[in-house]
């Protein structure tokens, strides 16, 4: 029985990119795609903004959120902020292809998300944890412990198709996260590496992060796009 072979994906680099119209790229893209459709990786910073999951309760908007942007989205999740110099990685896939290891489920699809951000924090000597029920990946010792330093939230369709991603703070203005409840917990730190001790350039952490999650998705070859800003 033949094995179907997809195209190598692809890793877009977008830059700064507003938050509205590349969701509503996201969308139109899984929209239009086919079994033939390339996987995508689109790798993205977003000007201040906060969004929210399908069963976001408002209530976790706090004083000082209105001076920032809030978009309904359709991923699953809470509240959460994206801004300047944080990594963000949308990831634009087929759950259903045949890749090594066969077809993947939604779980095992955050797992590994999870494991290649805990692979990448690891690589500038952090130490990263899931927390069960807790989607995203914290502190895993010290005086930031528990501390919350990637957030995940994603759209699975019926037809094995995804969108929305993950994030990973670098260097930022974590005060926007004081504004909220992130991801719907009261009182939760948001953390980022810079102070955490790691400073290093936002473009080598969206590529390392990108080539990590290649590898732990298996797929098997992967795609640079220059980068270019959504049509």
């Amino acid at each position: 029985m033949s094995t179907f072979r997809a195209e190598p994906a692809l890793i877009r680099h977008l830059g700064l990119a507003d938050y509205e119209s590349t969701f509503a790229a996201m969308r139109a893209f899984t929209d239009a795609r086919t079994p033939d459709s390339r996987d995508e990786l689109w790798i993205v910073e977003h000007p201040p903004v906060f969004t929210l999951g399908l069963g976001a309760d408002r209530g976790h908007l706090l004083a000082g959120a209105s001076a920032i942007p809030v978009v309904q989205t359709d991923r699953g999740g809470e509240v959460t902020f994206h801004g300047p110099g944080q990594v963000v990685i949308y990831m634009l896939m087929d759950l259903r292809r045949n890749k090594p290891g066969g077809k993947l489920y939604a779980r095992q699809f955050v797992h590994k998300i999870e494991q290649a951000i805990i692979n990448v924090l690891e690589a500038y000597n952090l130490a990263g944890e899931r927390i069960d029920g807790a989607p995203g990946i914290y502190i895993a010792g010290g005086p930031k412990q528990g501390a919350k330093i990637a957030a995940l939230g994603l759209k699975v369709r019926g037809n094995g198709c995804t969108y929305h991603g993950l994030s990973l703070n670098v260097a930022m203005d974590l005060s926007p996260f004081s504004w909220i409840n992130p991801c719907g917990y009261a009182g939760l730190e948001t953390i980022d590496m810079r102070s955490m001790g790691v400073t290093v350039p936002l473009a080598d952490v969206q590529q390392a992060l990108a080539q990590e999650l290649i590898q732990v998705l298996d797929v098997a070859e992967a795609v640079a796009q220059p980068a270019q800003a959504l049509s």
